[in-house]
């Protein structure tokens, strides 16, 4: 998240009268407004790879969405739209937001980064549907995953030469979604504690 919007409480219907005005995305948290981030182009372009990898195995039975699709968790408490978001399934809708993701990805960001592995995260935990929690590095070539099990969420993660299985099937090889993504411009994104030396 970055700063907050002049109007700072909102209900979740006003929140939603007014951004359909709005030129740019903004969220919504517990009644708080915030401006989406700019992006940068090696941000986009990874975005871009897992669209087409989950669309290229999956097309037939689950739909992909773009950054565009605003979604709903906590009792309309929040309001988020994902980098990707995918839905296994009929959809299911509030107006034109989403409530049933199966699976969520987020292009970790110098600025979202810990936002995206802490209380977004949280956040997401708590849709009933979700099964499947993505976020991919911009400074390596690395992906994690969180995969809901019966009692929690597994945790997994995947380098160079390395793939992730989803729980609906769909394979997210690291080379495939990386090949040529250094050569865009991208940030200095925050890496997990667990990152290899060599990238620090």
């Amino acid at each position: 998240m970055s700063t907050a919007a002049p109007r700072p409480k909102f209900t979740a219907d006003a929140y939603l009268a007014w951004e359909s005005d709005q030129r740019t995305r903004h969220e919504f948290f517990h009644g708080e407004v915030y401006a989406m981030a700019d992006s940068s182009p090696r941000h986009a372009k990874l975005t871009a790879e897992i669209v087409h990898a989950l669309l290229s195995q999956l097309a037939r039975r689950c739909g992909v969405t773009s950054p565009d699709q605003r979604v709903v968790l906590m009792s309309r408490q929040r309001y988020v739209y994902p980098d990707v978001t995918m839905v296994c399934g009929p959809p299911r809708f509030e107006g034109a937001t989403l409530e049933n993701p199966s699976l969520i990805v987020e292009v970790l960001s110098k600025g979202t980064a810990e936002y995206d592995r802490g209380e977004k995260w949280l956040g997401y935990q708590t849709i009933p549907s979700l099964q499947d929690y993505v976020l991919v590095a911009q400074a390596i070539a690395r992906i994690e995953h969180f995969r809901r099990t019966e009692t929690d969420w597994a945790y997994t993660s995947a380098g160079s030469g390395e793939r992730l299985t989803t729980a609906s099937g769909a394979v997210l090889d690291v080379d495939a979604i990386y090949a040529g993504a250094f050569d865009w411009p991208g940030d200095d994104v925050a890496l997990p504690p667990d990152a290899p030396e060599e990238a620090r």
